[in-house]
């Protein structure tokens, strides 16, 4: 029986995708209590459009991810470093779930930051970046343990399996934190 149930986002489109890859190892190492369901919809959101987002015109995938998000007790999200900074396909996620920000499905949310680079330094600034964007969405963010798995394509086996003993400690103290979090933020 679940009595969490945490909503993981990775910000990378590959099919192979390291950050998608630990996402499903958190969901493996998950506490007992907590459930992580993956988003897999990423590729079909349009980009944010003003015009759009309004209850006559607000597109369907729109809709099911602010659904998502607002159901779920927390988000763990998986981003990738591009250019040093997040996805554009993530930061455009963001967009639309953080509006409108009265009534985001982001405010006030729980989540938690990861992510997967084959450099040595890969992920940081993104996770700065990301960090940043949740200062405005009002989103509740796990601060520690940070989880950078630097090197990635060491700590994964060929099925996309994560196999670093340490980086599997990191991912679960970091889903416990943020299990943590969200039932401090219940009471």
């Amino acid at each position: 029986m679940t009595d969490l149930d945490i909503l993981g986002i990775s910000g990378s489109l590959r099919a192979g995708s390291l950050n998608t890859a630990l996402l499903r190892a958190a969901q493996k190492h998950a506490p007992a209590g907590v459930a992580i369901d993956l988003y897999d919809g990423l590729a079909e959101l349009p980009y944010y459009d003003g015009d759009l987002d309004t209850e006559e015109n607000l597109p369907a995938q729109v809709r099911a991810l602010r659904e998502r998000i607002h159901a779920a007790d927390g988000v763990l999200f998986a981003t990738p470093e591009y250019n040093y900074s997040i996805p554009g396909g993530l930061k455009n996620l963001i967009d639309w779930a953080s509006r409108p920000s009265a009534t985001s499905s982001l405010l006030h949310k729980p989540v938690a930051i990861m992510g997967a680079a084959p450099t040595n330094f890969g992920t940081v600034r993104a996770q700065l970046a990301l960090r940043q964007v949740f200062v405005w969405t009002h989103s509740d963010v796990v601060v520690k343990p940070e989880v950078m798995a630097f090197r990635a394509h060491e700590r994964f086996d060929e099925a996309g399996n994560l196999v670093d003993e340490g980086t599997i400690k990191l991912v679960t103290s970091l889903v416990d934190a943020l299990a943590d979090k969200i039932r401090t933020a219940a009471k």
